[in-house]
Parts: structure tokens; sequence; C-alpha cells
């Protein structure tokens, strides 16, 4: 048995094609009691329009591309199903896209969406105003995340990480640590910049007879256990440290258990993100919280407000983070985040 076309509903239902068309795509010029007919004619035969004619009349795909600088580890996993999951609600496809070998890579990956998606979500190191103006083309909506962009033109939404990382210092201090020792992120990362700012500035307030240290990482697992390594080796040890992210602080405290050193008793630990993992290590990870899916969630849902409303300006928003103590940094009340303003 073949599939029922356009021309079969018009005829169950007994008006014109071009009316069974507005009635299902959404337009106008039909009655309430014509689309419910029209409605009830395309169930009763299991009609399916076909996407790529409806494409036409309606100009969308009804997707929308994110274009991430990874898909692995913990934190891309939450932020890909927070974006998942507010996309479907809205009856949207999501099409995911990863760029890792610098802006052309980016510029590739966008246009290999062109096209294909109504709206674009982008995290990426490598996005800048020049960028966007040479590879986004005009009047495709976009939502940048965790982004140095600051101009009119482009919607950003970012998490606070330097009053996250200002209140984590301060609460490593106020638990008694003369210094916190900092295991930094990639340094032409935003997110990692804007930690070890926060990092700095609390240290200046907070403890302004020690010197910052900071260790070198790349937010890997493999970076924190190097910097665990390397930090067992100094004479005299930290008695704190602060990790950019939970995945280095996971690898550090693996080379502290792997030493016999008891955290928090010898060495107190913490990192910054509160992905799922952090809870369940021993001792459980203190951290920095970024509610991550609502990070995806909050994304698209601006992103889906300016598709269905086209003219409505683009704005800048940051998520504010809080502080979760657990017991690798031996508890104690959390002060709260500083926002860099």
């Amino acid at each position: 048995m073949s599939a029922a076309t356009i021309k079969d509903v018009a005829r169950e239902a007994k008006v014109s094609v071009a009316s069974v068309s507005r009635a299902l795509n959404g337009g106008g010029g039909v009655t309430a009691e014509t689309s419910q007919r029209i409605h009830e004619a395309a169930r009763r035969l299991h009609y399916v329009p076909h996407a790529a004619a409806r494409m036409l009349i309606t100009r969308r795909t009804n997707t929308v591309g994110a274009l991430l600088p990874d898909l692995h580890g913990e934190f891309f996993s939450e932020l890909i199903r927070g974006i998942d999951l507010a996309a479907r609600a809205r009856g949207l496809h999501l099409l995911v896209s990863s760029s890792h070998d610098g802006a052309e890579d980016a510029a590739a990956a966008l246009r290999a969406m062109q096209g294909r998606v109504d709206g674009l979500l982008i995290l990426s190191n490598h996005v800048d105003a020049a960028f966007l103006r040479s590879n986004l083309p005009a009047g495709l909506p976009a939502v940048l995340l965790n982004s140095a962009v600051k101009n009119p033109a482009y919607a950003v939404l970012n998490i606070d990480n330097y009053g996250g990382a200002h209140a984590m210092v301060r609460h490593l201090l106020e638990t008694g640590h003369a210094g916190v020792t900092f295991i930094a992120g990639p340094t032409d990362n935003f997110d990692a910049q804007q930690r070890e700012l926060g990092y700095r500035a609390a240290m200046a307030k907070y403890a302004p007879h020690a010197a910052p240290d900071v260790v070198a990482g790349d937010f890997s697992e493999e970076a924190g256990y190097r910097a665990g390594r390397q930090l067992l080796a100094r004479t005299p040890r930290p008695r704190a440290v602060f990790a950019a992210n939970d995945m280095m602080a996971v690898g550090c405290l693996s080379a502290f258990k792997e030493a016999g050193v008891e955290v928090p008793g010898e060495i107190a630990l913490a990192g910054f993100d509160d992905i799922p993992i952090a809870r369940y290590v021993t001792p459980s990870l203190c951290t920095v919280r970024v509610r991550i899916a609502d990070l995806g969630r909050s994304a698209l849902e601006q992103l889906a407000a300016r598709l269905e409303d086209p003219r409505r300006a683009p704005s800048s928003h940051t998520l504010a983070c809080e502080i979760v103590t657990r017991a690798s940094c031996g508890g104690g009340r959390p002060a709260a985040p500083q926002n860099a303003s």
C-alpha cells in the first residue's frame, strides 16, 4: 500500500491542497473547523508530511546546530543533554559538530551546517567577532557560550567563572590554609582565563603575603595527574590545591592516593564544574558548581526565543556558580561567589 499524499488528504477532507498545506504547516487562511477536519483526515490516512517540502513552505528546518570544541568528557555530555532536552521539548532536532584544530576547522564546521539549521549554539575558543563576521551568515541566529565576545550584535551566555574561582579560594583560605596552589586550564580558553583571574584576585585580597602559585594544565585528567605528581615532588608540599576543572582535580586526586597522601588531611583539594562523578570519587570532591545541563537548556531557550521572534535583540547573560563543600577540602561554610563586576 502506497503512502498517503497531500492530495489524498485534500480529497478526504474535501478541501484544496493549498488549504491542507496551510493547516498542516501552521499558516493562516483556514477556519478552526476546517483545520480540525484536515488534521483528522491526515490522522486517518496516516499522512506524514515530506520534510523537504515542508522546509520549502516554512523556510524552517526545525533543527538547531551546536558547535563544540570537544564531545569527550562529562562536561560536554551534560551540556549536550541539557541542550537536547530543551530542544525536544520544543519539537526541535539537534545537530552537533565538534572542532579541534583551530579556526579553519571551526569555520568548516559552520559551513557544513549552513542551510541545515535554523540557528546555532557556539562554544569555541577560536570564535571572536571577526570570525563571526566572516563565517556566520547574516540573519542566522546564534548564541555564544562561555565567550569573550562583547558585541551587541551577538547573544552571549557565560558562567561566572571569575566569581566562582574567587569564592573557592576564599573558602580554602578561610578554612586555615596559608596559601592555595592553582592548576590552570588551557591558556587560550576563556573559562580557564577567567578562573585564573578569580584565583589571583582572591589570593591578592585574602592572602596578600602569599605569592600566587600556578601550575600548568589543560583541563584533562592526565594533566591533573601530572600536576599532582609535580606537586608531590616539592618540599614543602602545598596544603591546598584548587584545580581549574573537576577532571584535573580527579587526576590530581589519583596521583595523591597513589602516593599514599591523605586528602584532605595532608592536602586539601577542590575542583570546578561539579561534573556528576565529583560526588562519587573518594573522598568526594569539593567544587564550584556549574549547573551544566541548565547552561545548555538556557542557551537553547535563548536561541529558541530568537527563532520565534527574529526581531528580538541579542542579549548577554551570566549564570551564577555556587560552592559545594565535600570531604576533599575538609568542609566548613563556603564563601558566597563574588561576581566579576
